[in-house]
């Protein structure tokens, strides 16, 4: 039981190791989208994304409700990382939108 308990271990790690690899490609997406006017929420594109990541986890045999489960967890995943993108977004526009400190 050791070993499979370091084994998931190991796999939680590589995970959180992917997620905050994904995370360094939406903290560069946002500022992309600066420069393009496109709004931090494309609805066509997370859908792409959750079917994809559903269909990979059913190619893989897990249980339909895992699928379902992987589903749901991507989307959450998603929604704060558009929250960020919205948020950084924001931030952008607020600050372009102050005068200068000559008054300009």
């Amino acid at each position: 039981m050791s070993q499979v308990r370091i084994e998931i271990d190991r796999i939680d790690a590589a995970m959180v190791e992917l997620i905050a690899e994904r995370f360094g490609y939406v903290d560069r997406a946002w500022q992309l989208k600066m420069q393009s006017r496109e709004g931090a929420v494309v609805p066509w594109r997370i859908q792409q994304v959750i079917d994809r990541v559903k269909q990979q986890a059913a190619e893989k045999g897990l249980p339909p409700e895992m699928v379902e489960m992987v589903g749901a967890q991507w989307r959450n995943m998603i929604g704060w990382f558009v929250q960020f993108e919205e948020e950084k977004l924001r931030q952008v526009q607020n600050e372009t939108q102050k005068p200068g400190v000559d008054g300009a």
